[in-house]
C-alpha cells in the first residue's frame, strides 16, 4: 500500500508514529513521511485523487497538518483517523458539546476569550480547570481555586484563541488514560497535570466494565478509530477530562504492531473504521508480517 504520514515537528524524533512508519516500510509498504512545519509541500502534486492508499495525522492541535488532512479528504482520499472525527476532538469546546450531546458524562463546560471572564462564574463552580481550546500534551492546563487567581502573571501563555473552564473534578491525583487500538482497549494509571507533585509510576491497570462502555462510547460519538480518553474517578464515578486522536499509546502491549495493523486496516476500509462507523467488528489480530499492496 502506499501511505502518507503527516507529522509535525514536535513529533519528529517520537517512536509514535516513526516506528509504525519503520514497521510498514519493513512490511513491504510505501511511506512517505511529510513534515508540514518545515517543508516546501507541492500541493497540487502531493494531494491528489490516487496519490495514497491513506493519510495518516500526527500532528499537534492548531497546526498545520490538519489543513493539509483535510485536503486530502476533499480529493477522495482516506484519512486515519476520520477528518471530521479529528477535528470534533482537537477543539475542545467542541467535543465538550459533542460529548454531552451523546450523554458522554463531561464536566460543565465554559468559554471565553480571556480568562478574567470566568470571574463571573458563581463560587460554587470554583476551583475551575482552566486550558485552551485547542491545547495539547497539557500545554497551558491550570487549576484555578479562586475568581482572583485567574489573571496570574506567572501562568503559562495559553495564546489567543478560546479558552475552556470546567469545574475541578475531586480526585486522587493520578489520571486514566484508556487507549483504543482495534477495538481493543487499554488502561493505564499515571500522575495528574494538575498534581505534579504525587508520585505515581505510569502503569498498566484492569479496566472496569463501566469505564470501558464510556471508552467506546466516545469512539462510537465521535467517529474515532485510533484514540486516547483521559478519566477522572471522581465522587460520582468516571469523568472524560480529555480526547485525542492518535495518541502515544504507551504501556500498549505490541503497541507499533498493533497500530501498523490498524493502520492497514483502516486504509483499506474507506467507506469507515473500526469504532466509529462499525463497531461490531472484532479485534483485529496481529499479524507479523501483513502482505504489502
Amino acid at each position: 500500500m502506499r501511505l502518507c504520514f503527516l507529522v509535525e515537528e514536535q513529533y519528529r524524533h517520537d517512536g509514535m508514529p516513526l516506528d509504525v512508519v519503520r514497521r510498514l516500510t519493513a512490511w513491504g509498504h510505501q511511506v512517505e513521511v511529510m513534515r508540514p512545519g518545515r517543508s516546501l509541500i507541492r500541493m497540487s502534486e502531493a494531494i491528489r485523487a490516487g496519490s495514497h492508499d491513506a493519510w495518516v495525522l500526527k500532528t499537534v492541535s492548531g497546526g498545520p497538518g490538519l489543513s493539509l488532512l483535510e485536503a486530502a479528504a476533499a480529493v477522495g482520499l482516506t484519512t486515519v483517523n476520520d477528518v471530521r472525527a479529528i477535528r470534533g476532538v482537537r477543539d475542545k469546546a467542541l467535543a465538550a458539546v459533542i460529548a454531552r450531546a451523546h450523554g458522554l458524562p463531561v464536566p460543565v463546560t465554559y468559554a471565553a476569550s480571556r480568562p478574567e471572564e470566568f470571574a463571573q462564574l458563581p463560587d460554587a463552580d470554583f476551583p475551575l480547570v482552566v486550558k485552551p481550546a485547542d491545547g495539547s500534551s497539557g500545554r497551558a492546563v491550570r487549576l484555578v481555586e479562586s475568581p482572583d487567581s485567574l489573571t496570574d502573571p506567572g501562568a503559562e501563555p495559553a495564546g489567543d484563541g478560546l479558552l475552556i473552564a470546567q469545574p475541578y473534578v475531586p480526585n486522587s491525583g493520578t489520571d486514566l488514560k484508556v487507549y483504543c487500538v482495534a477495538g481493543e482497549l487499554f488502561a493505564t494509571e499515571r500522575c495528574s497535570p494538575l498534581h505534579p507533585g504525587h508520585a505515581v509510576r505510569e502503569r498498566r491497570v484492569p479496566l472496569t466494565p463501566e469505564v470501558a462502555r464510556i471508552a467506546e462510547e466516545v469512539g462510537a460519538a465521535f467517529g474515532l478509530d485510533l484514540y486516547g480518553v483521559d478519566f477522572l474517578l471522581g465522587p460520582d464515578g468516571p469523568v472524560v477530562v480529555d480526547i485525542n486522536d492518535f495518541p502515544s499509546f504507551r504501556q500498549v502491549p505490541d503497541a507499533v504492531a498493533r497500530v501498523s495493523s490498524a493502520v492497514l486496516h483502516l486504509a483499506r476500509t474507506p467507506s469507515g473504521g473500526l469504532v466509529g462507523t462499525h463497531p461490531a467488528v472484532a479485534p483485529l489480530p496481529v499479524p507479523a508480517h501483513p502482505a504489502a499492496r
